[in-house]
């Protein structure tokens, strides 16, 4: 979900049938004389061509990846997501793309994860009513360069998504990695019994 293909509708479009005139009308086997049906079926051809480019536009315009700048705009405000400021436009695209299943995610624990997945924030964990804490208080572990590249983005979604009556608070987490290498130890055992007997 990190790298969303756009939507392709000519792919899901009917195919136009083959005009090209019969053989004896392609003005190339028999005699150029012939040559007047194979020129008509290829402007015919050419005008469906474009038709179907016609009637495709407005799908093709309908997804946030690939849209115009100025429709981008009308999609957003119709899904209610508002561009902060100096927010990369590839990131608003996103935004945009992927508003209805970020808010029916918002809300949950998990939910709220696949929302920093998909929109490239990465691995976050999340912690509620916590010992020590006030009831109210949400706990987002990142790791620091994560808060650093997208402290706004991160505010932005808590403000839209968040919960209501919660206060959020960021923790930053220092992951370390670890290897753990395996190896055979072989060994072999034997016993011997020996005892001690004195002679008086």
């Amino acid at each position: 979900m990190t790298n969303p293909t756009p939507l392709e509708h000519d792919l899901q479009a009917p195919q136009l049938p083959d005009a090209s005139a019969p053989w004896w009308e392609d003005g190339y086997t028999i005699s150029p004389a012939h040559a007047e049906p194979g020129f008509l079926a290829k402007g015919i051809n050419a005008f469906w061509q474009r038709l179907k480019g016609w009637l495709l536009l407005p799908l093709a315009q309908q997804d946030p990846l690939t849209c115009s700048e100025s429709l981008l705009s009308l999609l957003a405000w119709e899904r209610d997501i508002a561009r902060f400021n100096g927010e990369p436009l590839p990131l608003f695209r996103k935004r945009v793309k992927f508003a209805f299943v970020n808010a029916r995610d918002a809300g949950e624990v998990a939910g709220f994860k696949r929302i920093f997945e998909r929109l490239g924030i990465g691995w976050c964990d999340i912690h509620e009513r916590q010992a020590g804490a006030p009831w109210d208080v949400i706990t987002i572990e990142v790791t620091d360069s994560a808060l650093a590249d997208n402290q706004q983005l991160m505010e932005t979604l808590i403000q839209h998504y968040g919960r209501t009556c919660r206060r959020y608070r960021f923790a930053v987490v220092y992951p370390v990695t670890g290897t753990l290498h395996t190896g055979s130890i072989g060994m072999s055992q034997q016993v011997f019994g020996a005892s001690l007997k004195r002679t008086a």
